[in-house]
């Protein structure tokens, strides 16, 4: 095979992956997956390890995935990642590790992440661990969240001999990996439990149902349950909506409840007591990888699915490999496009959506664009439901029974981006909780960068 040219990574049929919730992408062999790591150049200033956020030594794994050395490539990588099967997966490689690439400057890069996900892959089917830590040092840290970072800050920390306890609110672990991410993309038993199973096999205890700010708070976890330090990666689970007519209807959901309830809640399977409303006609309001999520999720639930957004599909937020694998399955992209009212019937259901045409003008803040209407423009999208994915804040919960913890005027808990140091000495925090709604690697290099801070502030 060429070596400018990527071995091709097999994945189901779209007319037939779109009727169902099993994985879309396949993954590598072994054959698929040596003859790909071949492709890497192994650079000496490795510019993939710069992009990615939990610095991987990448030119080391995929050496020694190349030379079948599989349990070694894997261990390569947990030295630095808590859940390369996860990473693997859903990371935006194409904007760090693949993206920093030198084999992609005149080239496809190498597929980083398809690799990463290959020796995960191969180190589950096989039983193997990461390396635990030889023995503890005496002290006690608590990690609030199970999600990325707190799994990750707790995995860290675990490793250098700390006494590690997660509490989560939901009866299952995992966070936004259990219940935002679609079964199709992020297998939940398979590949989410055994990340979480691979982290408690480095010592570390989960707690479930567990609240924290009602259950019991951050100050009593230190005053009273002799917890020396504390890491929030509680994520950002709180919806936004944008304030139109209509968004009280039945049939309006936000995409964190709708993919919890077909995620964590099983809505989409016969046997379980949570189903989820559909009807025949979907609009999903947004352009980003949750947006997808839930529109790819509805189409598998029997419905025609609108995605609306308010800029062009160059100004899209999801990964490229999600709108991909969305137009594949059939769904509709009404660009330039934005809701001014949800329209309901005599029962208080939705009927449909009134929008408005954009176009698009200066740039705004964050350098896109900015989209105008169209005056005289609109018209209705018929629908039964209307899913809002236009990003999430922190849940104030703990913040506001927490002494002494500053937060910024979007409720987000302020840190220091080096160390996840907060203003309450002992306690920090990274994550969603931080930064609002971004993706999960950056949420693990925040958990890394906590763990790290930790370590300094106790080993003091």
């Amino acid at each position: 095979m060429d070596a400018n040219t990527r071995v091709p990574v097999r994945e189901q049929d779209a007319k037939v992956r779109a009727a169902n919730f099993e994985e879309v992408c396949l993954g590598y062999n072994e054959k698929e997956a040596q003859a790909e790591a071949a492709r890497c150049l192994n650079c000496k200033n490795a510019q993939c390890v710069k992009g990615c956020p939990v610095a991987i030594d990448i030119p080391a794994f995929i050496a020694q995935v190349k030379e079948g050395n599989f349990e070694e490539a894997y261990q390569v990588i947990s030295q630095s990642s808590a859940l390369p099967a996860v990473c693997g997966r859903v990371c935006p490689q194409e904007s760090q590790c693949e993206g920093k690439c030198i084999r992609g400057v005149k080239s496809e890069p190498v597929a980083i992440g398809k690799l990463e996900r290959f020796a995960a892959d191969w180190a589950r089917e096989n039983g193997i661990k990461p390396n635990k830590a030889q023995a503890l040092n005496g002290h006690k840290v608590a990690v609030i969240g199970s999600g990325p970072a707190g799994l990750t800050c707790a995995g860290d920390l675990a490793k250098m001999g700390y006494d590690v306890t997660i509490f989560e609110a939901l009866h299952e672990a995992g966070g936004v990996l259990s219940y935002g991410i679609p079964e199709f993309r992020l297998p939940k038993q398979e590949v989410v439990a055994a990340e979480v199973e691979n982290v408690k096999s480095l010592g570390v205890k989960i707690e479930t149902n567990v609240v924290i700010g009602k259950s019991v708070t951050i100050d009593e976890l230190m005053e009273q349950e002799g917890f020396e330090a504390v890491f929030i990666g509680s994520g950002a689970g709180l919806p936004k909506f944008m304030g139109i007519p209509g968004e009280q209807a039945l049939g309006v959901f936000s995409a964190n409840e709708f993919l919890t309830r077909t995620n964590l809640m099983k809505a989409y399977l016969d046997g379980y007591d949570t189903p989820v409303r559909t009807g025949k006609k979907v609009v999903v309001v947004g352009g980003g990888n949750v947006a997808m999520d839930a529109a790819r999720t509805a189409k598998r639930l029997g419905a025609e699915v609108h995605i609306v957004y308010r800029r062009s599909e160059a100004e899209l937020p999801a990964r490229v490999e999600e709108v991909h694998h969305a137009k594949e399955e059939g769904i509709i992209f009404d660009l330039l496009q934005n809701p001014v009212e949800i329209l309901v019937d005599e029962s208080g259901s939705v009927r449909g959506v009134r929008v408005i045409k954009m176009e698009l003008g200066e740039p705004d803040e964050s350098g896109r664009r900015s989209p105008v209407e169209i005056p005289g423009s609109e018209y209705e999208i018929e629908a039964d439901t209307v899913i809002m994915s236009l990003g999430t804040s922190p849940n104030p919960l703990i913040s506001s029974t927490t002494k002494g913890l500053d937060t910024n005027r979007r409720k987000c808990i302020v840190a220091a981006e080096e160390t996840g140091a907060t203003s309450k000495a002992g306690v920090y925090a990274g994550g969603d909780a931080v930064t609002g709604a971004a993706t999960v690697i950056l949420a693990m290099g925040a958990g890394k960068a906590a763990a790290k801070g930790i370590d300094e502030y106790l080993s003091k």
